[in-house]
């Protein structure tokens, strides 16, 4: 069980986000989903916040979730590789996470999103596979319903993939993560919301860094 600090720094730390973005109490209910009361709660130091309000406010707020872990308290284990800390700390969170909503049993790790990736790289190349992509992509993002970087990235990425901007090997990496995203079967299940799309989240900091490296 997660234990929340002393000092109420979640609560500090939302009202200081809420500030920056302009949102009232109210419009961030309708923006998460939760309720005003139990937001309120949160922010007073009333109640401790669940990894599922964690992560719907980490997608409304523009935040690494990583961020919003530390500051409920969550015990966090800090990797120090440099290059690849961001996605080894989206990791921890995950496990971190997973461990704590007891409705998810296997162990996550990088490697089997990594081989799924592969999988759909070759599915990417084919007609079938890319009119996937153009069929389904848009009614995945309403089914969703998220607001964030993550949300962010894959519509750049869609429009990079939809356009043909770039190379094979480019479209190949960009078209794999985009049929992880739409096709529900990946590494953790979908249907487990909302976290069936944190393993979507690692996919697309694995293609970035993929793309960065290819260009540099």
């Amino acid at each position: 069980m997660a234990e929340q600090r002393n000092s109420n720094t979640l609560g500090l730390l939302l009202r200081e986000l809420l500030k920056e973005h302009s949102l009232s109490m109210r419009k961030f209910s309708e923006l998460t989903g939760i309720d005003t009361a139990t937001i309120s709660r949160i922010i007073n130091g009333k109640r401790n916040a669940t990894p599922q309000h964690l992560e719907k406010f980490a997608n409304c707020l523009d935040v690494p979730l990583i961020n919003l872990f530390e500051a409920a308290g969550y015990a966090i284990e800090q990797r120090q590789e440099e290059s690849d800390s961001d996605i080894h700390t989206s990791v921890d969170a995950i496990q971190s996470l997973l461990k704590s909503s007891n409705v998810y049993d296997d162990e996550f790790s990088v490697s089997h999103v990594e081989q799924k990736l592969e999988s759909y790289g070759l599915y990417a190349q084919t007609e079938e596979g890319k009119n996937t992509i153009h069929k389904d992509f848009d009614e995945k993002i309403k089914s969703v319903g998220s607001i964030g970087p993550f949300i962010s990235k894959l519509k750049e990425l869609y429009e990079k993939f939809s356009l043909g901007k770039g190379t094979l090997f480019e479209l190949t990496v960009i078209g794999s993560t985009l049929l992880y995203f739409i096709i529900p079967v990946d590494v953790i299940p979908d249907y487990l919301f909302p976290i069936g799309y944190l393993d979507d989240a690692i996919a697309v900091q694995l293609t970035t860094k993929t793309l960065i490296k290819k260009i540099t």
